[in-house]
């Protein structure tokens, strides 16, 4: 009977996520398939896509051609710059937040949030006024008698836009960690003689490390694939991987080309992402013993 009844519940619990299933599935795992297989399709630009015959002629573009790797170590340098700098602003933030009382902390909360509620494109022309020749910076420039700067279609727009759009995706993980310390364990520390300092290195740093590394894969996976701000930002002359998937895909029309450098894109991210999570989280079981 016990056995019965335990096969039972294995079928409802099976029927009760098959809803779940199916969205991921049908949202994500078949899409995914499909810009697969388009990927080794044959391409011809006189009769298009050839969708019954196969090569592997677009993957071998891709890693022969030192224009592709440019574009991919730009991608990966700006996403890897992006992620330090949402690291060095976003938890000391974090850290500040979950210190404040009530109100403020609820005011600075949604201060925070609210720029989610925007959309990118138009926080990316947002920037592009303030940074642009004629731009509210260079007019401050020219004000204190010094020379316009070109900062627009620059990687440091880019970075600087990214960081604006990414910094609540690197907040939000830090400030839940912090929300879970024991306050208790940093009274103790300071009570023992220990500098502050020494207890946010040793007492705080080591417990957050799960939200830290949360916020890291979140920011570094969103901006490796960001289309709005490189295409705004950064221009025809600054390609990321997403504005050249988009070159490919509406400007070229060689979908499978485009479909490829997805691939290609998704899967070194996937091995970044990897490896980092699965280093910081040795490191954080170290630390806990």
């Amino acid at each position: 009977m016990k056995l019965i009844e335990a096969m039972r519940r294995g079928r409802q619990g099976y029927l009760m996520s098959a809803p779940a299933l199916a969205l991921y599935l049908g949202l994500l795992v078949i899409p995914l398939g499909l810009t697969l297989v388009l990927s080794f399709n044959v391409f011809d630009y006189s009769s298009g896509i050839n969708g019954d015959a196969y090569t592997f002629e677009h993957y071998a573009s891709l890693l022969g051609d030192p224009y592709f790797y440019e574009i991919f170590l730009r991608t990966l340098w700006i996403s890897g710059l992006t992620t330090l700098l949402c690291v060095l602003i976003g938890v000391p933030e974090a850290y500040v937040l979950s210190r404040m009382r009530a109100p403020w902390r609820s005011i600075f909360l949604i201060l925070i949030l609210t720029p989610l509620l925007i959309s990118v494109v138009v926080r990316a022309f947002g920037w592009s006024l303030l940074l642009g020749a004629d731009g509210l910076v260079n007019q401050t420039l020219q004000a204190f008698g010094g020379s316009p700067m070109k900062l627009l279609y620059t990687p440091f727009a880019v970075v600087i836009a990214l960081v604006h759009v990414m910094l609540p995706f690197m907040i939000i993980p830090v400030w839940t960690s912090l929300q879970k310390l024991d306050p208790a364990a940093e009274q103790a520390a300071l009570s023992l003689g220990a500098s502050q300092f020494t207890v946010i290195r040793k007492v705080v740093l080591p417990q957050i490390m799960p939200g830290v590394l949360s916020g890291t894969l979140i920011v570094f996976g969103l901006a490796a694939s960001s289309f709005a701000i490189p295409g705004l930002l950064g221009g025809r002359r600054l390609k990321m991987v997403a504005t050249l998937i988009y070159d490919q895909y509406l400007s070229e029309l060689n979908w499978p080309m485009g479909a490829a450098i997805a691939v290609a894109l998704l899967l070194l991210n996937l091995l970044i992402m990897l490896s980092w999570n699965r280093m910081i989280e040795g490191r954080y079981k170290k630390s806990l013993g």
